[in-house]
């Protein structure tokens, strides 16, 4: 086809000045196309219309572009798009505001009964006692109320900046254009009308627009059609809509409509809004609201959990998720750009009967062969080579493709090769085929010739002929074929990727219908790829080892090479690897028998991933999957936790997966797993808190009203203790910190319980203290106490409260640590507890001395407080005798254990069978 010729902007023309101003009306001059026509036509699919305005290059000139080298991209012509059709943004929703969320805290049904109760005790206490002694009561129950609001709405405000702030981040999706003839990385919301994309495999269709040039080019339309059948996407149907996805081929794009002037945003203005405010969860514990105070510490949690892992590289995009990994048991782990570096060159070569090392020098071949290789590497690829304003070269396409385009270069000239072969078909690079092929017939209107490159046995299987030391084409016989496999095998035992190049020459009058010919191929080279493990990831393995969590190795590379990789990164010990074909020959039974040894499976395929998921949730695993491909998504969508790369992952898998890791880095997995097992513990933490405040409130109040016919907590300490001191405790312990003593923990998997015996052991020990004491003081207080005066039960009860309180600030510490004698590790790793205990010292200290009518209190003195405090701090010496009795009764009494337990009891040696007890 031929290319159109760039036409210089209004003010790139010294005739003309252009004012540009958003209401301006001059721009339109510039453009011979408007924007209403270029939707019709997009949403009508209106190939007659297409027509009228000179088809795809007509379109392109008219609004001062070029499908040979784009627009011209500075900020006067961005803008000036901008202005006359748009930006490539959404409407959406207005933010909601603090008071929005102030006014919904105030709805709470559990606060309009205690506002209701508020107004009652004022009306009857000013009625009774008169304004100045009736109104405390009341008061004190408005007081706690407007507390409790600002709280929760302050609470809630934040979490909305937070999840607004990673959805942005969400939305930040990166494609390639074509601006001043430069290939260039944009974000989507940077796209303007006129713009060239690139559009690959795995792509999101950032906005409206034509086909101007590809192959094999495949749309999934079903987000916006309802459509299942895939769209094949050429010349004679050559409309895109935004919001679809490339299921396969690659291609150019014409941008025609962007934002709201797209078939996607028409239907956004319908609805009304960009998407769910909210995730499901978020709705259900919206729900559960009404009826616990629980879910503000689970939101709490992921919250700042999520906030936590974005600056740890991990965009979660499901909040389930954030718990979830902390109970994986298995990772299903790609090698390419997680375990590696994805950072490729080709540092070793087989050409013409020959090895050559990549160290500094280039392969002395053949001119004919040196054109064969040339014409397979520059034209058999979807990447492509670009020249800056200063000369260097810029690299584009996957970094396999930019391995072997690195490599060309330094054998000969990139735009000298291209342009001289017509490309007639091309199938591109496919997972389950593992090979790429492109017939191409030179610019002179020679032969027909097939080119295919791909995974080294694959190819090298489908050739009959190879060049030998002479340059000749010699055949294929048993002994060469040996030779060849000797030499993929010893680029495989050097950690090296290998493919396999090969071409067949087709006569002039061969017919190009069909699938492009791979049989008979004659092999040119071979050549090897290394892919540098990346630092750090030996180390993390090990950690996922420690924490009890199984990584197994998933790649496309053959067994050698898959091998020698993963006995590099530690995950191959004395475990089994696989094949792909040989996995698949094997049924669910066996599978399942060889699955606890299998630590690496080569040459796999996604469908060989998504069985693998499947098989490991019956046998009832805990299965997280790295994945980046468009192929991939099945196992992302089937896995507990679907885990995408955001630099080599497509679109798509992005979409199918729960969070995705910024920078492809394994060590940012298991991070994850770090974090995912700190929200579940930190709400453990919470529950097992709650609980022991709400049983000794209840136990102490309901007991000592039936027996004296006096609550000794009023209804004000009462609010104080569980609303104040519940919310205070959800945010301090939600944002423990996770420490590295968490992946030295088994995995939690599927069965666990979420309170255990553990948090049983803890809760029972401190609520029979607090009661035990409470009791005490409640009933023989006077006398031990030597309390006298007309006042004494008021400062009784007031001991009473203040002790009840400060046994909760001392268990706040004992929650830390469900498990450890020592609760005080890390405690100022975390300035948000330590700065709410201290606030609910301060709180309680003002209650007590200085709001005695609003509280119910009495002004205690410096002895009395010393005694209250003393009680409180007692409840750490109760948690750690009660760890020392379980230690002790584990040690002696465990049958599984006995010959460890008794000779490590009698030397005080912890030993590694019961470190975690």
């Amino acid at each position: 086809m031929s290319w159109g010729a760039y036409v210089p902007l209004a003010e790139e023309m010294p005739s003309q000045v252009v004012v540009v101003s958003a209401h301006s009306k001059t721009v339109e001059d510039e453009y011979e196309v408007e924007s209403v026509l270029l939707e019709a036509m997009v949403a009508g699919h209106s190939l007659s219309l297409m027509d009228q305005q000179g088809g795809v290059e007509g379109i392109a000139l008219k609004l001062r572009s070029s499908i040979d080298t784009g627009i011209r991209g500075d900020k006067a012509d961005l803008q000036r798009r901008r202005c006359l059709f748009g930006s490539n943004t959404y409407t959406e929703k207005p933010v909601k505001g603090f008071w929005s969320f102030l006014w919904d805290a105030m709805h709470d049904l559990m606060l309009i009964i205690l506002a209701a109760c508020a107004f009652m005790s004022l009306a009857v206490g000013v009625s009774t006692e008169g304004w100045e002694e009736g109104c405390y009561d009341g008061a004190g129950i408005g007081f706690s109320i407007i507390i409790v609001v600002f709280v929760t709405a302050i609470s809630d405000y934040q979490q909305s900046l937070q999840f607004r702030a990673l959805d942005k981040e969400k939305k930040k999706i990166y494609i390639h254009v074509i601006r001043e003839s430069q290939r260039r990385k944009v974000c989507i919301n940077d796209l303007v009308v006129g713009d060239v994309v690139y559009l690959s495999t795995g792509d999101q269709v950032a906005a409206d627009g034509v086909f101007i040039s590809g192959h094999s080019l495949i749309i999934d339309e079903s987000s916006m059609t309802g459509e299942s059948e895939p769209q094949h996407i050429n010349e004679q149907k050559p409309f895109l809509l935004s919001g679809t996805k490339v299921q396969d081929g690659f291609g150019l794009m014409l941008v025609t409509g962007v934002g709201m002037n797209t078939e996607w945003g028409h239907s956004m203005a319908v609805l009304g809004k960009e998407g769910d405010d909210e995730t499901p969860l978020q709705q259900k514990l919206s729900r559960l609201a009404l009826l616990i105070g629980l879910p503000l510490a689970v939101t709490l949690t992921l919250a700042y959990a999520m906030r936590r892992m974005m600056v740890q590289k991990a965009l979660v995009r499901k909040l389930s998720a954030c718990e979830t990994m902390g109970s994986a048991t298995y990772i299903c782990c790609d090698k390419t750009g997680t375990l590696t570096t994805n950072q490729m060159t080709v540092v070793k070569s087989w050409i013409e009967g020959a090895i050559w090392q990549s160290n500094g020098t280039t392969p002395l071949v053949s001119f004919m062969v040196k054109q064969l290789l040339l014409e397979s590497i520059f034209v058999n690829t979807a990447g492509d080579v670009s020249e800056g304003k200063n000369g260097e070269l810029a690299f584009f396409g996957t970094p396999t493709e930019t391995a072997l385009l690195k490599f060309g270069v330094a054998l000969g000239e990139f735009k000298s090769t291209r342009p001289k072969t017509n490309i007639i078909k091309l199938e591109p690079f496919n997972s389950v085929k593992k090979k790429m092929g492109v017939l191409v017939r030179s610019s002179s209107g020679g032969n027909l010739r097939a080119h295919w490159k791909g995974a080294s046995e694959i190819v090298l299987g489908c050739c009959a002929s190879a060049i030998d030391a002479a340059g000749s084409i010699v055949p294929l016989d048993d002994s060469k074929y040996s030779e060849l496999m000797g030499v993929i095998k010893r680029f495989s035992d050097d950690s090296l990727r290998t493919l396999c190049l090969a071409f067949k020459d087709l006569p002039s009058n061969y017919v190009s219908e069909g699938p492009i010919p791979d049989k008979a191929l004659v092999c040119v080279a071979i050549v090897g790829i290394k892919d540098p493990i990346r630092p750090g990831v030996k180390d993390a393995v090990q950690v996922c080892y420690a924490a009890g969590i199984r990584v197994l190795m998933l790649t496309g590379d053959n067994l050698n090479t898959a091998a020698s990789i993963a006995r590099e990164c530690g995950i191959l010990t004395d475990g089994d690897v696989v094949e792909g074909p040989e996995f698949r020959k094997l049924s669910s039974e066996e599978l399942r028998r060889r699955i606890p040894r299998l630590q690496v499976m080569a040459r796999s395929s996604p469908s060989d991933k998504h069985r693998l998921v499947m098989e490991l949730q019956a046998m009832e695993e805990v299965v997280a999957v790295t994945g980046d491909g468009t192929n991939d998504a099945p196992a992302l969508h089937e896995a507990d936790v679907g885990l995408a790369m955001g630099i080599a992952g497509t679109e798509v898998a992005k979409e199918s997966a729960d969070i995705v890791i910024l920078d492809d880095n394994f060590a940012t997995i298991v991070n994850v797993a770090k974090f995912g097992r700190s929200v579940y513990i930190n709400i453990q933490k919470f529950v097992q808190f709650q609980l022991t405040v709400n049983l000794a409130a209840l136990v102490l109040n309901f007991v000592a009203a039936c027996i004296t016919g006096h609550a000794p907590l009023s209804t004000i300490q009462l609010l104080w203790i569980n609303l104040i001191m519940d919310t205070l405790a959800a945010l301090a312990l939600a944002t423990e910190p996770p420490n590295d003593d968490l992946m030295k923990l088994p995995p939690l998997g599927r069965k666990g319980n979420f309170i255990t015996k553990y948090m049983w052991r803890n809760i029972y020990a401190q609520v029979f203290y607090q009661l035990t004491v409470l009791a005490i003081l409640h009933y023989r207080g006077k006398d031990i106490l030597q309390l006298k005066g007309p006042k004494y039960m008021e400062v009784l009860d007031t001991m009473i409260f203040n002790s009840f309180v400060f046994c909760q600030v001392f268990n706040e510490f004992n929650a830390r640590e469900m498990k450890k004698l020592n609760v005080f590790r890390h405690t100022f790793n975390n300035w948000i507890f330590v700065m709410i205990v201290g606030i609910t010292i301060t709180v309680q200290f003002v209650l007590v001395q200085f709001l005695g009518k609003i509280a119910n209190t009495a002004a205690l003195d410096l002895q009395q407080w010393a005694i209250t405090v003393l009680i409180g701090f007692f409840s750490l010496v109760v948690d750690m005798a009660a760890k020392l009795i379980n230690r002790i009764y584990a040690r002696l009494f465990d049958p599984k254990r006995d010959s460890l337990i008794i000779t490590s009891f009698l030397h005080h040696i912890p030993t590694g069978a019961y470190q975690q007890v």
